[in-house]
């Protein structure tokens, strides 16, 4: 459970950043 929250929220806020940017 915990991996697939901190994969989700790595990705997440890698992704929202790469994509802001």
């Amino acid at each position: 459970m915990p991996r697939t929250i901190l994969v989700t929220g790595g990705a997440g806020f890698i992704g929202s950043h790469i994509c802001k940017a």
